[in-house]
């Protein structure tokens, strides 16, 4: 999901600081909700009291599998866009490797470290759960690399936010609430639950989309943003933003409904700015404020279920 650090008098940082701004933090609500938003659908359909049927160390492990994979998938971006050399120039947060500041092997093996720690706590959850949930935790690993990696990254191709629903969105969601019960199941709760966290992931992933559009078209990296056009991406985003509040209102029902219409004015100045026209680096406020949408959306899901279990 989503060259060189944008001109500053400042010093590239060094150290953690380097690695810890190559991870790209503003992105990790995207990892962070789907765990919180799984956990409180599980409270619904486990018996009273609701604490009590939670397997929390599975919840930590599922918090772990989706913090390593987002950090994973931000290294191995940096990386294999960094080599292509469609980072050069770029506008927005540090590159590691389009910036010369870490040798590209270093950033590929930092992702790919990532990706083993995701596997590690995943495979703790699957040995006391469902075997077949390894296949779920490797089509995961794999779309994170193939993203921007190998000979055809399906990123490149305008299939990222596809990609980014499915896997932050559904799998997310779904997979956090089926392993933290303690009697694991799917139910419709969880699948529509998935559909606010995945289209606020898919808005990061646009805006950012959005604000990369004419150096990705430059570099013939064809995403959604390139091939809709400016004005198609700008109206894509605000489609995404609303049909996720518009899903929360329809997951949460009366009277919780209106905590979520409360959450959504706080839509408005960044929908007003998208649709105003906000470019280049006008742009990176837009992106960091979506993801704390996603956060208050998120928290809005967790308060109106919880109210339902306390």
């Amino acid at each position: 999901m989503p060259g060189t650090p944008t001109t500053s008098p400042t010093a590239p940082p060094s150290g953690l600081a380097l690695w810890w701004a190559g991870a790209r933090p503003r992105t990790l609500p995207v990892s962070l909700v789907p765990v919180l938003v799984g956990t409180a659908v599980a409270a619904q359909y486990v018996a009273t009291p609701w604490h009590s049927h939670i397997v929390w160390w599975r919840v930590a492990c599922a918090l772990v599998v989706a913090l390593a994979l987002q950090i994973g998938v931000n290294y191995a971006n940096d990386y294999s866009d960094g080599i292509r050399g469609t980072d050069d120039d770029r506008v927005g947060p540090l590159r590691l490797t389009g910036s010369g500041l870490v040798p590209p092997p270093r950033v590929k093996a930092a992702a790919f470290a990532s990706f083993a720690v995701a596997g590690i706590a995943g495979l703790a959850i699957t040995a006391t759960t469902s075997w077949w949930l390894l296949l779920v935790g490797a089509a995961a690993i794999l779309a994170a690399w193939f993203y921007t990696g190998g000979s055809t990254p399906y990123g490149y191709l305008g299939l990222g936010d596809i990609s980014v629903f499915v896997f932050f969105g559904l799998v997310a969601v779904m997979g956090t609430a089926y392993i933290a019960a303690d009697s694991p199941q799917v139910t419709a709760m969880s699948v529509l639950a998935s559909v606010p966290v995945g289209l606020l992931a898919v808005s990061v992933l646009v805006a950012n989309n959005l604000r990369d559009l004419p150096k990705d078209a430059l570099a013939g990296k064809r995403t959604s943003a390139v091939r809709l056009g400016d004005t198609g991406t700008r109206w894509f985003y605000v489609a995404c933003v609303l049909g996720a509040f518009a899903a929360a209102v329809v997951l949460l029902g009366w009277p919780w409904l209106l905590l979520a219409l409360a959450a959504a004015v706080l839509t408005i100045p960044i929908v007003r700015r998208v649709l105003g026209g906000a470019e280049g680096r006008d742009l990176i406020p837009v992106l960091a404020r979506t993801g704390q949408l996603q956060l208050v959306c998120g928290l809005v899901i967790v308060i109106g279920l919880g109210a339902e279990v306390l």
